[in-house]
């Protein structure tokens, strides 16, 4: 039984999605483009102020996983970008490991989708570190491919991603 409701970000969300970005950079630092130093650094405002940009609006979104109280258990985001006006990117994807393996991870995926089609945008990307296979795995399952496209990981150059798409 889902004890969560899958949910577009507010400032109001600061403290609780502090306490899940940290979680997120501790339990999987090199996901995503932020140290945990650099995100503990960062204040309550400013991590309110940053989710007020994601609230609302064609050009960037975050969605949680919101159980009503407590900690929260999963969070997307999605991003549009100037080269690629059709295309959505889907970034800082993370579940709270009680609730790996079940549906979340396709309810936070659907919600950037939908936003996504919503703003005209019919394909997803994403990148995943290289030897990331569940992750992969994970992903293929949501219907992404490997586009056969590696990148240097943007801060860790000695590691390498891969990039996933999908179209809606």
């Amino acid at each position: 039984m889902e004890n969560w409701t899958v949910r577009r970000v507010t400032p109001r969300d600061a403290g609780r999605m502090r306490a899940l970005r940290l979680e997120m950079l501790a339990d999987s630092p090199l996901a995503f483009l932020e140290t945990l130093a650099q995100a503990a650094a960062r204040s309550h405002e400013g991590y309110a102020q940053r989710l007020g940009m994601s609230a609302d609006g064609p050009e960037l979104s975050q969605f949680i996983a919101d159980p009503g109280d407590g900690p929260l258990l999963g969070h997307a985001g999605g991003t549009a970008i100037p080269d690629e006006p059709h295309v959505t990117v889907v970034f800082s994807v993370y579940l709270t490991p009680a609730v790996r393996g079940g549906k979340l991870l396709a309810q936070l995926v659907d919600a950037v989708a939908d936003w996504s089609t919503a703003a005209g945008r019919h394909e997803l990307m994403l990148e995943v570190v290289v030897g990331n296979g569940r992750a992969v795995r994970a992903y293929e399952k949501l219907g992404f491919q490997d586009t056969g496209v590696r990148l240097p990981h943007p801060t860790v150059p000695v590691l390498t991603q891969l990039q996933m798409r999908r179209r809606m």
